[in-house]
Protein backbone atom coordinates (compact mmCIF):
# COMPACT_ATOMS: atom_id res chain seq x y z
CA UNK A 1 0.00 0.00 0.00
CA UNK A 2 1.10 3.59 -0.64
CA UNK A 3 2.20 5.42 2.49
CA UNK A 4 2.39 8.72 4.31
CA UNK A 5 4.32 9.73 7.40
CA UNK A 6 1.08 9.45 9.39
CA UNK A 7 0.52 5.93 8.06
CA UNK A 8 4.08 4.96 9.04
CA UNK A 9 3.49 6.21 12.60
CA UNK A 10 0.26 4.23 12.81
CA UNK A 11 1.75 1.06 11.34
CA UNK A 12 4.99 0.97 13.34
CA UNK A 13 4.19 3.26 16.27
CA UNK A 14 3.45 0.60 18.89
CA UNK A 15 6.58 -1.35 17.97
CA UNK A 16 8.75 1.78 18.16
CA UNK A 17 7.28 3.01 21.46
CA UNK A 18 7.91 -0.35 23.08
CA UNK A 19 11.65 0.38 23.07
CA UNK A 20 11.92 4.19 22.75
CA UNK A 21 10.89 7.24 24.77
CA UNK A 22 9.69 10.40 23.07
CA UNK A 23 10.75 13.91 24.00
CA UNK A 24 7.98 16.47 24.53
CA UNK A 25 8.45 18.06 21.05
CA UNK A 26 8.53 14.60 19.43
CA UNK A 27 5.32 13.55 21.19
CA UNK A 28 3.63 16.79 20.11
CA UNK A 29 4.73 16.32 16.49
CA UNK A 30 3.63 12.67 16.55
CA UNK A 31 0.16 13.55 17.86
CA UNK A 32 -0.30 16.30 15.29
CA UNK A 33 0.94 14.37 12.25
CA UNK A 34 -1.08 11.24 13.06
CA UNK A 35 -4.26 13.28 13.63
CA UNK A 36 -3.83 15.80 10.81
CA UNK A 37 -6.92 16.14 8.61
CA UNK A 38 -8.82 13.38 10.41
CA UNK A 39 -11.89 13.46 12.64
CA UNK A 40 -9.56 13.47 15.65
CA UNK A 41 -8.97 17.21 15.14
CA UNK A 42 -12.58 18.13 14.45
CA UNK A 43 -14.01 19.70 11.31
CA UNK A 44 -17.16 20.56 9.39
CA UNK A 45 -19.62 18.63 7.28
CA UNK A 46 -20.23 20.53 4.04
CA UNK A 47 -23.31 20.04 1.86
CA UNK A 48 -24.11 21.32 -1.64
CA UNK A 49 -27.16 23.57 -1.92
CA UNK A 50 -27.87 22.27 -5.45
CA UNK A 51 -27.25 18.52 -5.69
CA UNK A 52 -27.22 17.45 -2.06
CA UNK A 53 -23.64 16.09 -2.10
CA UNK A 54 -21.94 16.25 1.33
CA UNK A 55 -18.52 15.46 2.77
CA UNK A 56 -16.47 16.06 5.90
CA UNK A 57 -13.57 18.52 5.93
CA UNK A 58 -11.22 17.98 8.86
CA UNK A 59 -8.78 20.41 10.46
CA UNK A 60 -5.00 20.48 9.94
CA UNK A 61 -2.55 20.05 12.82
CA UNK A 62 -0.35 23.02 11.78
CA UNK A 63 2.73 21.36 13.23
CA UNK A 64 5.86 22.56 11.41
CA UNK A 65 7.13 18.99 11.05
CA UNK A 66 3.94 17.78 9.34
CA UNK A 67 4.34 17.11 5.60
CA UNK A 68 0.71 18.12 4.95
CA UNK A 69 0.81 21.54 6.61
CA UNK A 70 3.72 23.32 4.94
CA UNK A 71 2.18 24.77 1.78
CA UNK A 72 -0.08 27.41 3.27
CA UNK A 73 2.45 28.40 5.94
CA UNK A 74 5.10 28.72 3.22
CA UNK A 75 2.98 30.97 1.03
CA UNK A 76 1.91 33.16 3.94
CA UNK A 77 5.55 33.56 4.98
CA UNK A 78 6.59 34.42 1.43
CA UNK A 79 4.02 37.22 1.28
CA UNK A 80 5.98 38.94 4.03
CA UNK A 81 9.22 38.59 2.06
CA UNK A 82 8.01 40.24 -1.15
CA UNK A 83 8.89 43.73 0.05
CA UNK A 84 12.26 42.57 1.45
CA UNK A 85 13.88 41.17 -1.70
CA UNK A 86 16.24 43.66 -3.33
CA UNK A 87 16.79 44.01 -7.12
CA UNK A 88 20.36 42.66 -6.98
CA UNK A 89 21.98 39.25 -7.56
CA UNK A 90 21.91 36.89 -4.58
CA UNK A 91 24.45 34.32 -3.41
CA UNK A 92 23.44 30.92 -2.04
CA UNK A 93 25.89 29.42 0.45
CA UNK A 94 25.67 26.30 2.61
CA UNK A 95 27.50 26.01 5.97
CA UNK A 96 27.74 22.41 7.22
CA UNK A 97 28.82 20.98 10.57
CA UNK A 98 31.07 17.89 10.49
CA UNK A 99 29.37 14.61 11.37
CA UNK A 100 31.74 14.36 14.33
CA UNK A 101 29.38 16.79 16.10
CA UNK A 102 26.27 14.65 15.57
CA UNK A 103 26.51 13.05 19.02
CA UNK A 104 26.76 16.47 20.66
CA UNK A 105 23.67 17.54 18.71
CA UNK A 106 21.80 14.55 20.11
CA UNK A 107 22.51 15.72 23.66
CA UNK A 108 22.49 19.52 23.18
CA UNK A 109 20.50 20.24 20.03
CA UNK A 110 19.52 23.75 21.10
CA UNK A 111 23.12 24.78 21.83
CA UNK A 112 24.41 23.34 18.53
CA UNK A 113 21.67 25.03 16.48
CA UNK A 114 22.03 28.44 18.14
CA UNK A 115 25.83 28.29 17.87
CA UNK A 116 25.66 27.25 14.21
CA UNK A 117 23.41 30.22 13.43
CA UNK A 118 25.57 32.62 15.44
CA UNK A 119 28.90 31.52 13.94
CA UNK A 120 27.53 31.54 10.38
CA UNK A 121 26.05 35.02 10.86
CA UNK A 122 29.24 36.36 12.46
CA UNK A 123 31.36 34.96 9.63
CA UNK A 124 29.22 36.51 6.89
CA UNK A 125 28.90 39.83 8.74
CA UNK A 126 32.66 40.12 9.26
CA UNK A 127 33.44 39.33 5.62
CA UNK A 128 30.82 41.87 4.51
CA UNK A 129 32.55 44.56 6.58
CA UNK A 130 35.91 43.97 4.84
CA UNK A 131 36.77 46.55 2.11
CA UNK A 132 38.70 43.90 0.11
CA UNK A 133 35.42 42.15 -0.72
CA UNK A 134 32.79 44.87 -0.90
CA UNK A 135 34.82 48.04 -1.07
CA UNK A 136 33.57 49.69 2.14
CA UNK A 137 34.28 49.48 5.86
CA UNK A 138 31.50 48.35 8.17
CA UNK A 139 28.94 47.69 5.47
CA UNK A 140 25.68 46.07 6.57
CA UNK A 141 24.74 42.90 4.64
CA UNK A 142 21.26 41.51 4.01
CA UNK A 143 20.89 37.74 4.42
CA UNK A 144 18.65 34.98 5.74
CA UNK A 145 19.63 31.59 7.16
CA UNK A 146 17.51 28.43 6.94
CA UNK A 147 18.29 25.36 9.08
CA UNK A 148 18.14 21.81 7.73
CA UNK A 149 19.23 18.73 9.71
CA UNK A 150 18.71 15.86 7.26
CA UNK A 151 19.93 14.04 4.20
CA UNK A 152 17.66 12.46 1.58
CA UNK A 153 17.69 9.16 3.50
CA UNK A 154 16.91 10.94 6.81
CA UNK A 155 20.41 10.67 8.27
CA UNK A 156 21.62 13.54 10.44
CA UNK A 157 23.32 16.28 8.40
CA UNK A 158 23.28 19.63 10.19
CA UNK A 159 23.63 22.67 7.93
CA UNK A 160 22.25 26.11 7.19
CA UNK A 161 21.43 27.56 3.80
CA UNK A 162 22.38 31.23 3.48
CA UNK A 163 20.71 33.49 0.93
CA UNK A 164 22.63 36.76 0.82
CA UNK A 165 22.25 39.89 -1.30
CA UNK A 166 25.40 40.64 -3.31
CA UNK A 167 26.26 44.00 -1.79
CA UNK A 168 26.01 45.95 1.46
CA UNK A 169 24.39 49.08 2.80
CA UNK A 170 27.17 51.57 3.57
CA UNK A 171 27.26 53.72 6.73
CA UNK A 172 26.22 56.63 4.44
CA UNK A 173 23.08 54.81 3.28
CA UNK A 174 24.45 53.93 -0.17
CA UNK A 175 24.45 50.48 -1.76
CA UNK A 176 27.93 49.05 -2.48
CA UNK A 177 28.39 46.16 -4.93
CA UNK A 178 31.03 43.37 -4.73
CA UNK A 179 34.56 44.29 -5.78
CA UNK A 180 35.28 41.27 -8.01
CA UNK A 181 32.03 40.82 -9.95
CA UNK A 182 28.33 41.52 -9.31
CA UNK A 183 27.36 37.98 -8.25
CA UNK A 184 30.50 36.95 -6.31
CA UNK A 185 30.77 37.61 -2.59
CA UNK A 186 33.52 35.71 -0.75
CA UNK A 187 35.90 32.76 -1.39
CA UNK A 188 34.53 29.64 0.27
CA UNK A 189 37.94 28.44 1.50
CA UNK A 190 38.38 31.60 3.57
CA UNK A 191 34.80 31.39 4.83
CA UNK A 192 35.38 27.77 5.87
CA UNK A 193 38.46 28.55 7.98
CA UNK A 194 36.83 31.49 9.78
CA UNK A 195 33.59 29.57 10.33
CA UNK A 196 35.47 26.60 11.80
CA UNK A 197 37.52 28.86 14.06
CA UNK A 198 34.44 30.61 15.45
CA UNK A 199 32.53 27.39 16.11
CA UNK A 200 35.52 25.67 17.72
CA UNK A 201 36.13 28.70 19.98
CA UNK A 202 32.48 28.63 21.04
CA UNK A 203 32.70 24.87 21.63
CA UNK A 204 35.76 25.21 23.87
CA UNK A 205 34.18 28.05 25.84
CA UNK A 206 30.99 26.03 26.37
CA UNK A 207 33.04 23.04 27.52
CA UNK A 208 34.97 25.13 30.05
CA UNK A 209 31.88 26.76 31.57
CA UNK A 210 29.78 23.57 31.69
CA UNK A 211 27.18 24.64 29.12
CA UNK A 212 27.35 21.25 27.36
CA UNK A 213 27.80 18.97 30.36
CA UNK A 214 25.84 16.09 28.73
CA UNK A 215 28.29 15.96 25.81
CA UNK A 216 28.84 12.23 25.08
CA UNK A 217 32.44 13.06 24.17
CA UNK A 218 33.06 15.37 27.10
CA UNK A 219 35.68 13.30 28.93
CA UNK A 220 39.30 14.38 28.51
CA UNK A 221 40.35 11.60 26.15
CA UNK A 222 37.31 11.66 23.87
CA UNK A 223 37.18 15.48 23.93
CA UNK A 224 40.80 15.81 22.81
CA UNK A 225 40.37 13.20 20.09
CA UNK A 226 37.27 14.90 18.71
CA UNK A 227 39.05 18.28 18.78
CA UNK A 228 41.89 16.82 16.73
CA UNK A 229 39.48 15.33 14.21
CA UNK A 230 37.47 18.55 13.90
CA UNK A 231 40.63 20.57 13.22
CA UNK A 232 42.05 17.95 10.87
CA UNK A 233 39.89 18.87 7.86
CA UNK A 234 38.45 22.00 6.38
CA UNK A 235 34.77 22.40 7.15
CA UNK A 236 32.36 22.41 4.25
CA UNK A 237 31.15 25.78 3.04
CA UNK A 238 29.57 25.33 -0.35
CA UNK A 239 28.66 28.08 -2.79
CA UNK A 240 25.83 27.14 -5.11
CA UNK A 241 25.00 28.79 -8.42
CA UNK A 242 24.27 32.48 -7.77
CA UNK A 243 20.62 33.46 -7.71
CA UNK A 244 19.95 36.04 -10.39
CA UNK A 245 17.40 38.30 -8.75
CA UNK A 246 14.11 38.62 -6.86
CA UNK A 247 12.18 35.99 -8.84
CA UNK A 248 14.86 33.32 -8.34
CA UNK A 249 15.28 34.24 -4.66
CA UNK A 250 11.58 33.82 -3.93
CA UNK A 251 11.49 30.54 -5.87
CA UNK A 252 14.45 29.27 -3.86
CA UNK A 253 12.94 30.35 -0.56
CA UNK A 254 9.62 28.73 -1.44
CA UNK A 255 11.41 25.38 -1.86
CA UNK A 256 13.62 25.48 1.21
CA UNK A 257 12.06 27.47 4.03
CA UNK A 258 9.20 25.21 5.10
CA UNK A 259 10.49 21.87 3.87
CA UNK A 260 10.08 18.92 6.23
CA UNK A 261 12.52 16.03 6.59
CA UNK A 262 10.51 13.99 4.08
CA UNK A 263 7.37 14.68 2.06
CA UNK A 264 4.51 12.23 1.71
CA UNK A 265 5.10 12.15 -2.06
CA UNK A 266 8.47 10.46 -1.51
CA UNK A 267 7.04 7.57 0.50
CA UNK A 268 6.28 4.67 -1.79
CA UNK A 269 4.91 1.58 -0.08
CA UNK A 270 4.60 0.17 3.43
CA UNK A 271 5.01 -3.53 4.06
CA UNK A 272 4.64 -5.39 7.33
CA UNK A 273 8.19 -4.56 8.37
CA UNK A 274 9.67 -1.81 6.17
CA UNK A 275 9.14 1.54 4.47
CA UNK A 276 10.16 2.22 0.86
CA UNK A 277 10.83 5.80 -0.20
CA UNK A 278 12.64 7.64 -2.97
CA UNK A 279 16.00 9.37 -2.57
CA UNK A 280 18.25 11.22 -4.96
CA UNK A 281 20.64 8.91 -6.82
CA UNK A 282 24.00 10.57 -6.20
CA UNK A 283 26.06 8.81 -8.87
CA UNK A 284 23.89 8.47 -11.97
CA UNK A 285 21.30 11.16 -11.26
CA UNK A 286 17.56 10.70 -11.03
CA UNK A 287 15.91 8.81 -8.17
CA UNK A 288 16.33 5.44 -6.52
CA UNK A 289 14.31 3.52 -3.94
CA UNK A 290 15.58 3.29 -0.35
CA UNK A 291 14.15 0.75 2.09
CA UNK A 292 14.33 0.96 5.88
CA UNK A 293 12.86 -1.14 8.67
CA UNK A 294 9.73 0.63 9.94
CA UNK A 295 11.12 1.43 13.40
CA UNK A 296 14.36 2.78 11.92
CA UNK A 297 12.37 5.07 9.61
CA UNK A 298 10.41 6.39 12.62
CA UNK A 299 13.63 6.89 14.60
CA UNK A 300 15.30 8.84 11.80
CA UNK A 301 12.23 10.98 11.15
CA UNK A 302 11.82 11.88 14.83
CA UNK A 303 15.52 12.78 15.12
CA UNK A 304 14.73 15.86 13.00
CA UNK A 305 12.00 17.20 15.29
CA UNK A 306 13.42 20.46 16.63
CA UNK A 307 13.39 21.60 20.26
CA UNK A 308 10.47 23.81 21.23
CA UNK A 309 10.98 27.49 20.38
CA UNK A 310 13.82 27.00 17.87
CA UNK A 311 13.45 29.23 14.82
CA UNK A 312 14.50 27.52 11.59
CA UNK A 313 14.54 30.76 9.59
CA UNK A 314 16.48 33.80 10.86
CA UNK A 315 17.29 37.15 9.28
CA UNK A 316 20.35 39.36 9.75
CA UNK A 317 21.84 42.73 8.90
CA UNK A 318 19.49 44.89 6.87
CA UNK A 319 16.76 42.27 7.40
CA UNK A 320 17.17 41.93 11.18
CA UNK A 321 13.92 42.70 12.98
CA UNK A 322 15.63 45.20 15.30
CA UNK A 323 16.58 47.55 12.45
CA UNK A 324 14.69 46.37 9.37
CA UNK A 325 12.26 49.28 9.42
CA UNK A 326 15.08 51.80 8.98
CA UNK A 327 17.85 49.94 7.12
CA UNK A 328 15.67 48.08 4.64
CA UNK A 329 13.99 51.32 3.64
CA UNK A 330 17.44 52.94 3.26
CA UNK A 331 18.57 50.07 1.02
CA UNK A 332 15.43 50.36 -1.10
CA UNK A 333 15.99 54.11 -1.51
CA UNK A 334 19.65 53.56 -2.40
CA UNK A 335 18.60 51.08 -5.08
CA UNK A 336 15.84 53.43 -6.32
CA UNK A 337 13.09 50.91 -5.65
CA UNK A 338 9.45 52.03 -5.59
CA UNK A 339 7.79 52.36 -2.21
CA UNK A 340 6.47 49.09 -0.82
CA UNK A 341 2.71 48.78 -0.60
CA UNK A 342 1.15 46.87 2.29
CA UNK A 343 -0.23 43.53 1.13
CA UNK A 344 -3.97 43.23 1.45
CA UNK A 345 -5.20 40.56 3.84
CA UNK A 346 -6.84 37.56 2.17
CA UNK A 347 -9.67 35.36 3.24
CA UNK A 348 -9.01 31.61 3.28
CA UNK A 349 -11.14 31.11 0.17
CA UNK A 350 -9.35 33.88 -1.74
CA UNK A 351 -6.02 32.36 -0.73
CA UNK A 352 -6.99 28.94 -2.10
CA UNK A 353 -8.31 30.46 -5.32
CA UNK A 354 -5.05 32.31 -5.91
CA UNK A 355 -2.52 29.68 -4.83
CA UNK A 356 -4.15 26.40 -5.79
CA UNK A 357 -6.66 27.64 -8.37
CA UNK A 358 -9.34 26.00 -6.23
CA UNK A 359 -12.70 27.57 -5.46
CA UNK A 360 -13.23 25.97 -2.05
CA UNK A 361 -16.89 26.96 -1.99
CA UNK A 362 -17.77 25.18 -5.26
CA UNK A 363 -19.35 21.72 -5.07
CA UNK A 364 -16.80 19.15 -6.36
CA UNK A 365 -19.63 16.91 -7.54
CA UNK A 366 -21.97 19.03 -9.67
CA UNK A 367 -19.59 22.03 -10.13
CA UNK A 368 -22.57 24.38 -9.86
CA UNK A 369 -23.81 24.53 -6.31
CA UNK A 370 -22.18 26.14 -3.30
CA UNK A 371 -21.04 24.27 -0.21
CA UNK A 372 -22.61 25.17 3.13
CA UNK A 373 -21.66 23.99 6.62
CA UNK A 374 -24.40 21.73 7.99
CA UNK A 375 -22.65 20.15 10.98
CA UNK A 376 -19.60 20.92 13.10
CA UNK A 377 -17.36 18.41 14.86
CA UNK A 378 -15.63 20.32 17.72
CA UNK A 379 -11.86 20.23 18.02
CA UNK A 380 -10.59 18.39 21.12
CA UNK A 381 -8.78 20.28 23.85
CA UNK A 382 -6.09 17.60 23.97
CA UNK A 383 -5.05 14.64 21.85
CA UNK A 384 -4.13 11.32 23.50
CA UNK A 385 -0.44 10.65 23.93
CA UNK A 386 1.22 8.40 21.33
CA UNK A 387 0.60 4.80 22.32
CA UNK A 388 -2.40 5.61 24.53
CA UNK A 389 -5.83 4.08 23.78
CA UNK A 390 -7.44 5.94 20.90
CA UNK A 391 -4.16 7.48 19.77
CA UNK A 392 -3.98 5.65 16.43
CA UNK A 393 -6.32 4.51 13.72
CA UNK A 394 -8.38 7.69 13.39
CA UNK A 395 -11.08 7.59 10.71
CA UNK A 396 -10.13 9.35 7.50
CA UNK A 397 -13.43 10.09 5.75
CA UNK A 398 -16.04 9.41 8.42
CA UNK A 399 -17.80 12.02 10.52
CA UNK A 400 -18.68 11.86 14.22
CA UNK A 401 -20.79 8.93 15.42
Amino acid sequence: MAGTVAAVLRRFGAQYLATHTLSTPQAKAWRGIAACRTAALGGQQLACDACGHSHWQYHSCRNRHCPQCGTRAKDTWLQGRLAEVLPVPYAHLVFTLPHGLNALYGAHARWVIDTLFACTAQTLTEFAAEPKWLGVIKGTPAFSLVLHTWTQDLQRHIHVHAVMACGVLTPHAQWATPVRKPDFLFPVAALSRVFRGKFMAALSAAHRCGAIERDPQGSDSTWNERQRQLYKHDWVVYAKTPLGGPAQVLEYLSRYTHRTAISNERIGTLSDDEVAFTVRAQTQGGKRMERLPGCEFVRRFLSHVLPTGIKRIRHYGVLASSCKGVKLEAARLALQMPAAHPLAAESASAFMTRVAQIDVGLCPCCRRGRLRTVEVLPSPRHLPAPGAPGATGWPQQRGPP
